[in-house]
């Protein structure tokens, strides 16, 4: 009954997201109330839907439904409880309808807080929110469907076939549970992780979320309503989907750290540079609608950046769902990649043309016109040219130049790390430069000296901050730029802050807590931004420090034998074969950390041997100052070889995330009545 349950539920959705797009468009056209309620309802009723749906297939797999070909393939009777709930987006389909419940949620949200206050966008916004939605349950009723069960046909070999329909076939039976439970393939070993109990439904939240925007962008498009309405009804849900891709993002990171073994969270990988584009645009985005909100400027390359980053969306689940790339991070080859393509383009089509029309009739002009080159939303569309240079080269090297060459020359051309690192570090450079300038200029107009007096302080610490690092030893070129380019940005965004306060502890002779606290409470949005940028600049130290300065070595060790690295010493102490509580065997080494001649930690560095594949787990000792990371490439009782890496700063990388998201969840929190 499960799957006949969650299958009715999920027709029943598909049905309701199909009507909410007819009654909303025709609701907007004619601007009949009676119809905008009805696809309003309709919409509203697609969530608890598709939460029963999804209940039920959760159901199944923690009670280990096998004649459900999905549980079949993502679970077995070892799999823990917590993976067995995770495993809901462990696959292609059960992630798409994943995806399809959160998807619901938004728009049901975006209803309840936007229908009062944008009546006139609300049908237009809900017709493109449900056929998003209706789009991808398609993609789960029809293509991709989490209920599909094992059945023996007549006349058919002993093993199961798998079909399309959840009710049974004439004449079918269904297999016997001991043979399902027998052959269930189990979570794929990648996804035993913490960090993808939580990585996946946070990307899935940022792309969903850039949704709203886009759909209120295109509502004002096509109900004329070009005014900034739109983008203060969507603003905090621009943010709040730039949360959930940012965590995302370092949360992927940290999965890639932990379990891939190669001592890096980040490789340019194509599916992890699909889901770095949307964060890219996106973020261009959200700095250039400041410009249109104060000064009624930039109106029709807002619309440009809110398509392109909805366009990134559904370009990166293309990406990632199709098959068409060849990762760690992607699904299985599958028949969605046609459909989510031909999707793709026809909503960048027709928001295109919407945009046409509009721009035609002259309802983009822009209000002013920029003074000059120094004044602050000149230096912000030159953080959006960086942006776009960023995403420009990022995508061409994923996708662009491999696609082409082999469409037209029949030849595999992959882009490796170096050549990207060789684009995108000037561009990242000229980033954390505008990062610093911007926020030190003014609104319509700034003048040189006046500029130059706001950046002295700023950069004499910066000069400070690169002489102290050489004084310290730190010889390389690159690194000395690399550090005081970030250092200066993030000087910025505290002497920003302490000017604020100062000026306000001068003004009402507050003391420098209070002065600090009702500064952010008094502007949010300003004050949050600028701990978004402090977090960056954190995260930027750590990617200098791990990348330049790590150490690589590999060594082989008689059992009692150590090696020295650096100040660190590794003794190889044991050799342990160990079966663990869900069956796999694990292949463990004992090892002993000295600095300094001093102990400082004992490490289990392991190899885990699935069915699927080995696993590779670290050993790490982590301080705020590097992490001794240390890998079992293979061995016995007598012997074993191990990679050992020196990653100095990473955990700035962590830590900086983490200073990311407080700044955003600041500037997107509610708006405190300032006292």
């Amino acid at each position: 009954m499960l799957a006949e349950i969650g299958l009715a539920a999920l027709t029943i959705a598909f049905a309701l997201a199909v009507y909410a797009v007819a009654a909303s468009a025709l609701g907007g056209k004619k601007k009949l109330r009676r119809w905008q309620r009805s696809g309003r309802n309709a919409a509203l009723l697609t969530f608890p839907a598709l939460l029963l749906s999804t209940f039920m297939l959760v159901i199944a797999l923690m009670t280990e439904q096998y004649q459900l070909s999905y549980v079949y393939s993502v679970t077995d009777p070892q799999t823990p409880a917590l993976y067995r709930f995770t495993a809901l987006w462990g696959s292609q389909r059960g992630s798409l309808l994943f995806w399809s419940l959160l998807m619901s949620l938004f728009t049901g949200a975006a209803i309840a807080l936007n229908w009062r206050g944008e009546r006139r966008l609300m049908p237009f916004a809900i017709a493109f929110m449900m056929a998003t939605l209706a789009f991808f349950l398609g993609l789960s009723l029809f293509v991709e469907n989490p209920f599909e069960r094992w059945w023996l046909l007549p006349q058919a070999a002993p093993s199961p076939r798998e079909i399309s329909s959840a009710l049974i076939p004439p004449g079918a039976v269904a297999p016997s549970e001991a043979a399902l439970r027998a052959g269930a393939q189990g979570l794929n070993p990648l996804l035993r992780h913490f960090g993808m109990v939580i990585h996946p439904p946070m990307l899935y939240l940022g792309f969903v979320g850039f949704t709203i925007p886009f759909a209120f962008a295109m509502a004002a498009l096509a109900a004329g309503e070009l005014s900034p309405g739109w983008i203060k009804a969507t603003r905090r849900w621009s943010l709040i989907a730039w949360i959930f891709l940012s965590l995302g993002l370092i949360l992927g990171g940290r999965w890639a750290y932990d379990v891939l073994g190669w001592g890096g969270y980040w490789g340019w990988d194509p599916v992890e540079n699909a889901a770095f584009l949307p964060w890219l645009v996106g973020t261009a985005f959200i700095h250039s609608v400041m410009i249109q909100e104060k000064r009624g400027m930039l109106k029709l390359w807002n619309m440009l950046l809110v398509i392109a980053t909805f366009s990134a969306v559904m370009f990166g689940t293309f990406a990632t769902r199709s098959g068409v790339i060849e990762s760690v991070h992607s699904f299985a080859r599958s028949q969605v990649g046609f459909p989510m393509l031909a999707f793709w383009a026809a909503v960048t089509i027709i928001a295109l043309g919407l945009l046409l029309w509009r721009w035609g009739q002259g309802e983009l002009s822009d209000e002013r016109q920029f003074a000059n080159l120094l004044s602050r939303e000149s230096l912000f569309v030159l953080n959006n040219v960086v942006f776009i240079a960023l995403f420009i080269a990022i995508f061409w090297g994923s996708f662009g130049l491999p696609i082409l060459s082999e469409l037209v020359f029949d030849k595999e051309v992959t882009i490796g790390a170096e050549t990207f690192e060789f684009f995108v570090v000037p561009l990242f450079i000229a980033m954390y430069i505008l990062m610093g300038v911007a926020p030190l200029s003014a609104w319509s107009a700034t003048s040189l000296p006046r500029l130059g007096a706001a950046l002295r302080l700023p950069l004499l610490l910066t000069a400070l901050s690169i002489l102290a690092l050489a004084l310290s030893g730190t010889s390389l070129l690159v690194a000395a730029v690399g550090y005081g380019v970030v250092l200066f940005a993030a000087y910025v965004a505290l002497y920003e802050i302490y000017r604020g306060a100062k000026a306000r502890r001068q003004a009402l002779d507050e003391d420098w807590l209070r002065a600090l606290l009702a500064l952010f409470r008094r502007n949010q949005r300003r004050y949050g931004g600028y701990v978004v940028h402090l977090g960056v600049t954190v995260i930027g130290i750590g990617i200098i420090g791990s990348t330049v300065f790590q150490t690589e070595v590999q060594h082989t060790l008689q059992r009692g034998d150590a090696v020295s690295v650096r100040d660190y010493r590794l003794r190889y102490d044991d050799f342990i074969r160990a079966q663990a509580v869900d069956g796999r065997m694990m292949n463990i080494t004992a090892v002993t950390l000295f600095r300094d001649g001093v102990e400082i930690a004992k490490m289990r560095p392991r190899i885990d041997d699935y069915d699927q594949m080995p696993m590779t787990i670290a050993g790490a000792h982590s301080t705020l100052e590097n992490d001794f990371y240390v890998l079992l490439i293979g061995g016995d009782r007598e012997r074993a070889t191990f990679r050992i890496y020196i990653n100095p700063l990473v955990n700035l990388v962590w830590w900086g995330g983490l200073l990311l998201i407080m700044g955003t969840i600041i500037a997107a929190y509610p708006k405190v009545v300032p006292k």
